[in-house]
């Protein structure tokens, strides 16, 4: 009761079951929709060209210096408004002391980059089937914001017309920023509009928040988009809207990998379970991988197991 045979040449053969999906979706879409073990030459290769074709189409979109510098002026003024309009005190309260600004400019031109990359490399490491949808939440939040550098230029507050902010980057002559010495002919100086540091960091600290297991680790994560939006606002490199704009780009991030793998990130299995390879269907899977009620059943003595068997037909 319950099996399927198929007659052969050789004989009666028991017919091995397929699933079917209920939206009967092709099978190369569902692999590509599962949780994978990542390969480690390609993501190197993927984050690298991704990387540079980000930084590529970032600097070409058009610096429209004059639209960008209406921007500018018009976010200040909406700030004034709002009454969040402080990144002037604190970029002069800031500057007052050399040794702190001067530590928030090498901040603002490093840690942006290799707190990114070490989070990668440990979700590779110690997260492998979380890895791919949080990597795509990190890619698909960089994509939206270059539709923002686009369709939006805007001037930071250190190059607004007119306006008191300190560029604290020339004045310090700090190395190793994309806005000073001859970096800033290389950098698009009007993308403003999201601010990537702050898209990057709470990705960051939501996922080490999410996915650490000690405690100071997870404050930690909290920690550092908050210093990263201080940081923004006292170099005058980003407006507080700026922030938001990075913390949308985030959610739409997050949203993509919401839909493709029909779940956030972090709720997916930490582990990629090994697939039997096509020639060894029948060799069972290792303990470690197995489902808790199967894992259940193979500890069970042959008698007991044969009587579950009974019942279940």
């Amino acid at each position: 009761m319950g099996e399927t045979t198929v007659t052969s040449v050789d004989g009666p053969e028991e017919a091995v079951p397929h699933p079917v999906t209920a939206a009967g979706r092709p099978a190369l879409l569902r692999r590509l929709r599962s949780p994978r073990q990542p390969r480690l030459w390609f993501e190197i290769l993927l984050i690298a060209v991704s990387y540079w074709t980000y930084s590529l189409i970032r600097n070409a979109v058009p610096e429209q210096r004059s639209e960008a510098l209406r921007n500018a002026d018009w976010i200040w003024r909406m700030e004034h408004h709002l009454g969040i309009a402080v990144e002037e005190s604190v970029n002069h309260a800031v500057n007052s002391a050399t040794w702190l600004i001067v530590g928030m400019n090498y901040y603002y031109a490093t840690l942006h980059f290799i707190i990114t990359l070490g989070v990668l490399v440990w979700l590779y490491r110690r997260h492998p089937g979380r890895y791919g949808a949080t990597r795509l939440a990190l890619f698909a939040t960089t994509g939206v914001a270059l539709v923002g550098y686009y369709l939006y230029p805007l001037a930071p507050p250190r190059l607004m017309t007119g306006g008191n902010f300190v560029d604290t980057v020339t004045v310090h002559q700090t190395w190793g920023s994309m806005a000073s010495g001859d970096l800033k002919h290389m950098s698009n100086q009007y993308a403003a509009m999201p601010s990537m540091h702050i898209g990057w960091s709470l990705w960051c600290g939501l996922t080490i928040f999410a996915l650490a297991r000690l405690p100071w680790a997870r404050v930690l994560g909290l920690l550092y988009p908050v210093v990263t939006l201080v940081v923004i606002v006292a170099t005058a490199n980003h407006f507080w809207l700026d922030a938001v704009g990075g913390l949308l780009c985030l959610a739409f991030g997050f949203a993509v990998a919401r839909v493709w793998y029909g779940a956030l990130p972090y709720a997916l299995p930490r582990r990629v379970r090994d697939r039997l390879p096509a020639d060894r269907p029948d060799r069972p899977l290792p303990r470690r991988d197995l489902p808790r009620r199967d894992l259940a059943e193979r500890d069970l003595p042959e008698r007991d197991l044969s009587q579950r068997v009974d019942e279940r037909l």
